[in-house]
């Protein structure tokens, strides 16, 4: 039996899957090919599947950082299903969760089992799967100081293993993995805590982000990685970029590196207003930025 009529077997696969109401700027074209994954086989399905129609791939977790082209994506986006966002609290303070698994809601349910570290995830709107890919962080922590190692399928080779933070090559908002590897699940080791003093540090992220952050619009969150010593949004103020506009896409005037999409925008508008933003801090400070979200589909 092919890939194809294994998932469509299995209720695992979709056909030209409107992708909008899966990013958190939602819009963006079709994928041609959609596998809800509940398993490792199912996943593996999917890498087959790809290989078998020489298609690309793209593992989609909650659409946090993640700008799907007005096209569409022409390949098979894996996404995890309920079966890959299980969490899993085990001895000695090791916590597992799917890589389907919410970081805001991981942050809440460690806490209160009285487990600690893991609440800077309340800050991050993503996903246990894309918090490896990119080494998810913020409020002075970050995924490589608490992963103790993740499971993830080599959809190219077929290899399926564990791997430590240093196999992952964990850096700032970097990892290696490529397209054609798929994060299974995390192990995370936690420290005891008192869950009233978690809470606490969350309702202070939480602060934080209505504070400092443009709530309540549609955005990607981080749009560049800071560079060494200095941040990406001072950069983008000093250039006088607050404000700049490219069809409906925006920067922010709160926050500049935040980008937003107004009615009407596109994923091209976006794609045309980084690319635009980054000429012009080069120019201005010297500084090349490096996108910290994601463009996937055709763009040029």
């Amino acid at each position: 039996m092919s890939a194809y009529d294994e998932l469509l077997a299995r209720g695992r696969l979709d056909e030209n899957v409107p992708l909008a109401g899966y990013t958190t700027y939602r819009f963006g074209g079709p994928a041609r090919y959609m596998v809800v994954a509940e398993d490792g086989d199912d996943v593996a399905a999917a890498g087959s599947l790809a290989r078998d129609e020489g298609l690309p791939l793209l593992a989609l977790g909650r659409g946090s950082n993640l700008v799907i082209a007005d096209e569409g994506f022409p390949g098979v986006v894996i996404r995890a299903g309920a079966g890959l966002s299980r969490l899993e609290l085990v001895a000695d303070g090791v916590v597992v969760a799917g890589a389907g698994h919410p970081l805001p809601l991981l942050a809440r349910q460690t806490v209160r089992a009285g487990r600690g570290g893991l609440e800077f995830y309340a800050g991050i709107p993503g996903s246990v799967g894309g918090a490896i890919r990119m080494n998810a962080g913020c409020h002075g922590s970050e995924t490589s100081e608490w992963l103790i190692t993740a499971r993830v399928i080599d959809l190219a080779g077929g290899g399926d293993g564990e791997r430590t933070p240093e196999e992952l090559g964990l850096s700032y908002r970097h990892s290696d993995l490529g397209d054609d590897d798929f994060v299974v699940e995390a192990r995370f080791g936690t420290v005891d805590i008192v869950p009233s003093d978690g809470e606490e540090t969350i309702r202070e992220i939480s602060r934080w982000r209505r504070e400092h952050q443009p709530g309540g619009t549609l955005n990607a969150g981080s749009v560049f990685k800071n560079p060494p010593g200095d941040h990406a949004g001072r950069l983008i103020d000093a250039a006088g970029l607050k404000g700049m506009r490219i069809g409906g896409a925006e920067v922010s005037e709160r926050h500049a590196n935040f980008f937003l999409a107004h009615p009407g925008a596109t994923a091209r508008d976006v794609y045309l207003l980084v690319a635009e933003v980054r000429r012009r801090v080069l120019a201005s400070s010297g500084v090349d930025l490096t996108p910290e979200i994601r463009f996937a589909g055709e763009f040029e």
